[in-house]
């Protein structure tokens, strides 16, 4: 049977290999990803198990994998981080609001499919993508050094130390919110702070601490910040497991490319650590047994927490969605295939909410193993559903086994996701570039590793269309000359007006516009018209505008007004489909320039002017 429940078996045998092979290269990045977001490696696991089934079951790509990606795990680390910070250092209580912002991404992506907003993903400019793909390459690499020289900053006693008059600070104030809301603080008299004070204890203030030094060894600026007491630090087992993880990664890969080298790297570098390096630092316990659903998202959820984050939950479901649309671009050049791009984001915010329910961390289409799944076969959605079909089997099997990984080796495998998710085709070209787009690369990619990787994006767009409107502009300005026809040297009169530049050059001027009238080009459009000699009629040639924006409308209108208003005679030709339906939406066809002055083409224009002229002379 090869059609059973709409999933189509007609490539089972090559599904199942792209779908046990995709797994098996998902499994080393989603502990990863899972270990680098904060939530522990499990976190990571679910998501990819829940990611890749549900997103393949109901998405536009058949042959995408989806998981834990870079970007998306790179923003997922500050919302985390944002959230334990507001709920003092506790993981266990930031627990339903981080999740339920991960739920809150789903659902928006969900709405980006049913708007039918996929399809815009065309529109980001190649710069913005490079600079912010370099940049989250620049984050795993450098937040990754810290634990790959195995130094935690929360077991740093020194470190921890330099936070605990802030920390002590931080336990009073909440004392005295907690007075104020339960109604039994009093200004005169603080006897009631005093006995709450003195049951502080030596514990609490370290905990506080703990979570302040955390916070601020977060992120690149954190990292960056502490990097010198790492390297004073450095644990030599850890180092040496991470190196080991490198040369492996890399060097396996020149022995053959059939075997995931993660994979390999993650069994021998464990192994090793396992018989010969004892003590070593582990990813953390692993549970064993089926995933099950957090129902404390629901029963201790506060929706007060997450409304400061829920900026950040849109930003993650378009970052996942830009970051899901672009792996589906390279299965359809890889397969000659179309892909459904409204679909593909319903299923991946269905995946990204039902991984969120289980604990999961967020995800998207990841390329690599996309690639992997089609190089091995894979065809149907099938491939897909198996990968993480294939990651709840060793989650159920070797669950117990998998939480003896030492930290160290998924630094490592890290790192060469960091150094392999840059943008090195854009950084090989930059000397070739021009300047105006290597400038956006670097601003977005600055702003990526130093402050805000949505930021990054959203200033990288702005800047990206500033400077396309501009180009434009400047286009259609190097294309529109304001001169008579006989001292035209300049431009070359268009084939259809024949010899009435030798006619009437000093009487007539052709404004040719040359592309779309926007507001980029707006404001030099009036100047032109402004510095035009003395006339009697101006002939403004609509042929080539295919569009007329509300700026442009208004700097017609001006425009006309202003031509009017010095005695010349204002003509169109040609104006046709949306530029017509907005000069008549808005009365300057037939209130300004009457329905007489406007031709279909030049011929007929022409045939007028001589008439209009011949009259006008005899007079």
């Amino acid at each position: 049977m090869k059609k059973l429940l709409g999933l189509d078996f007609s490539n089972i045998q090559g599904d199942l290999l792209g779908g046990l092979t995709a797994g098996i290269v998902a499994l080393p990045l989603a502990l990863a990803f899972g270990l680098q977001s904060g939530m522990g490696a499990d976190a990571g696991l679910y998501g990819a198990i829940f990611i890749s089934f549900f997103a393949a079951l109901f998405g536009g790509t058949n042959t995408q994998i989806s998981g834990p990606t870079a970007p998306m795990t790179a923003v997922s680390m500050l919302v985390i981080a944002g959230i334990i910070a507001a709920n003092e250092g506790s993981l266990e209580k930031a627990i339903p609001a981080i999740l339920m912002v991960f739920i809150l991404a789903g659902l928006f992506q969900i709405l980006f499919g049913i708007l039918r907003l996929g399809q815009y993903i065309r529109y980001i400019p190649y710069p913005v993508v490079s600079g912010f793909m370099t940049g989250i390459g620049v984050i795993i690499i450098i937040t990754q050094f810290l634990p790959m020289v195995g130094y935690y900053p929360k077991e740093d006693t020194d470190f921890v130390a330099e936070f605990k008059p802030q920390a002590e600070e931080i336990i009073l104030d909440r004392i005295l919110k907690e007075e104020a809301k339960e109604g039994i603080l009093v200004l005169e008299s603080f006897e009631e702070t005093v006995v709450r004070a003195e049951k502080i204890s030596e514990e609490d203030i370290m905990r506080e601490a703990k979570s302040l030094a955390g916070g601020a060894s977060a992120g690149v600026n954190g990292s960056l910040r502490v990097m010198g007491r790492a390297i004073k630090n450095t644990d030599k087992t850890a180092l040496i497991l991470c190196l080991i993880t490198i040369f492996i990664i890399y060097g396996f890969k020149r022995i053959t490319k059939t075997i995931p080298s993660t994979l390999v790297a993650l069994l021998l570098v464990t192994l090793g650590a396992y018989f010969l390096a004892p003590g070593y630092r582990t990813i953390g316990d692993i549970p064993s047994g089926l995933p099950m659903p957090k129902m404390e998202i629901f029963t201790s959820f506060s929706f007060m927490q997450v409304i400061p984050y829920i900026f950040m939950a849109l930003s993650l479901a378009a970052l996942g969605a830009i970051d899901s649309l672009l792996t589906s671009i390279v299965a359809d050049n890889m397969t000659k295939t179309k892909h459904n791009p409204n679909k593909e984001l319903i299923g991946q915010g269905i995946g990204n909410t039902i991984a969120a329910i289980f604990g999961g961390i967020p995800g998207a289409g990841a390329t690599i193993r996309t690639v992997v799944n089609i190089d091995s076969g894979g065809k149907t959605k099938l491939s897909g559903m198996i990968a993480g079909l294939l990651l709840l089997v060793i989650l159920l099997v070797l669950g117990p086994l998998a939480s003896l990984i030492p930290a160290a080796v998924l630094a490592g495998i890290l790192i060469t996701v960091g150094i392999g998710v840059m943008d090195y085709k854009g950084l090989k070209h930059i000397r070739q570039l021009p300047m105006s787009e290597v400038a956006v690369m670097l601003i977005v990619l600055l702003i990526t590793v130093f402050y805000d990787l949505i930021a990054a994006v959203a200033i990288g767009m702005v800047l990206a269309s500033i400077l396309f409107m501009k180009k434009i502009a400047d286009f259609i300005d190097h294309r529109t000359k304001t001169a008579p026809l006989e001292e035209f040297s300049l431009e070359i009169p268009w084939s259809d007006e024949g010899d009435t530049m030798a006619k009437f050059g000093k009487k007539v001027y052709i404004k040719h516009l040359d592309g779309p009238l926007f507001f980029g080009f707006a404001s030099r459009f009036q100047d032109m018209i402004k510095a035009l000699p003395n006339l009697k009629i101006v002939i403004i040639r609509m042929d080539r505008v295919p569009y007329v924006d509300q700026s442009g409308l208004y700097a017609m209108e001006d425009a006309v007004m202003y031509l009017q208003g010095q005695g010349i005679k204002v003509v169109f030709t040609d104006v046709h489909g949306q530029p017509k339906d907005m000069l008549e939406t808005f009365k300057i066809i037939p209130e300004l320039v009457d329905e007489k002055y406007c031709f279909k083409d030049f011929a007929a224009c022409s045939q007028w002017l001589e008439t209009e002229l011949k009259s006008s002379n005899a007079a």
